[in-house]
């Protein structure tokens, strides 16, 4: 692999983060689809079978990403979720 093509997974990881952590996708969807498994086709930053991913260290690395990326309306409801604001 290369660094573009390491880069690229990097950013898929992090927007499946995203929509795993808000509830836009769920464990059931990825199984559904067939995207877990030996191929790893669905990138995460975190195990999906151990962690919903919703804890301080990951929503931390997640919002770091999107600030850097200066999508902060995805930082705002991630936060959100880091403060317990949203139930969940």
């Amino acid at each position: 692999m290369d660094f573009i093509e390491d880069l690229g997974k990097y950013n898929k990881a992090m927007e499946n983060a995203y929509d795993f952590i808000t509830g836009k996708t769920t464990l059931e969807d990825i199984v559904e689809h067939g995207e877990i498994g030996y191929n790893n086709s669905y990138i995460l930053p975190f195990n999906p079978e151990v962690s919903d991913g919703r804890d301080e260290s990951t929503i931390d690395i997640v919002i770091e990403h999107f600030s850097s990326l200066e999508e902060y309306e995805k930082c705002a409801e991630l936060l959100k979720y880091r403060v317990g604001i949203e139930d969940i």
